[in-house]
């Protein structure tokens, strides 16, 4: 009986994380290996952290759009949560590429503050 290569699973699980981490498509394998409970506590960890950044990053979105709609009063206001929404946007998707080059240089992917609350989920 041929013995599994652990160099070939821990690429494989690099790649899963490479996949959980692309912004906004990751989510949904980042739950379905959470909802599984499949992979090793790297790929579970990333999957935690990618769900807690996406779901952070959608709520913020939506509250910020709907407070730009409601607040028909002023166009300051509503530019301001605008830009202000386009900045959280922006910081997602730079979060989640920097988490990339970090997977991709072998490093930790903890965040202060987010890997915390993400290792609440399990």
């Amino acid at each position: 009986m041929p013995t599994p290569d652990p160099y070939k699973e821990q690429e494989l699980d690099r790649l899963r994380i490479f996949i959980t981490l692309i912004p906004v498509v990751g989510f949904l394998p980042a739950l379905w290996s959470l909802y599984q409970r499949q992979g090793s506590p790297e790929v579970r960890n990333a999957s935690r952290l990618a769900v807690t950044l996406t779901t952070g990053w959608l709520l913020g979105y939506l509250l910020l759009g709907a407070g730009a709609k409601l607040s028909a009063d002023s166009t300051i206001s509503v530019l301001s949560l605008l830009i202000l929404s386009s900045l959280l946007t922006s910081g997602y998707f730079l979060t989640n590429l920097w988490l990339m080059l970090r997977l991709w240089q072998r490093r930790s992917l903890r965040l202060p503050g987010i890997s915390p609350l993400s290792d609440r989920l399990d």
